[in-house]
């Protein structure tokens, strides 16, 4: 299952809760908990390192991967 569909579930089931026990409820609370739980996982997922980005570290003096600067 992604984030988005995570989140997504998190969110349906935090407005469910909140609308039947009310939002001073510890269990609105808790429900709003698991998506802010969701949310920072999802923000702290390293980022996927591209083809490319791995050829130019494994051999930084090809052609293509050298920077130029005036």
């Amino acid at each position: 299952m992604s984030f988005s569909e995570t989140i997504s579930q998190e969110l349906e089931h935090a407005h469910q809760v909140c609308a039947t026990v009310g939002e001073t409820d510890p269990h609105c609370r808790a429900a709003w908990d698991a998506v802010e739980e969701v949310l920072a996982a999802r923000s702290h997922k390293p980022s996927t390192e591209s083809n490319f980005d791995r050829h130019c570290r494994d051999y930084p003096e090809a052609p293509e991967c050298r920077i130029y600067e005036d």
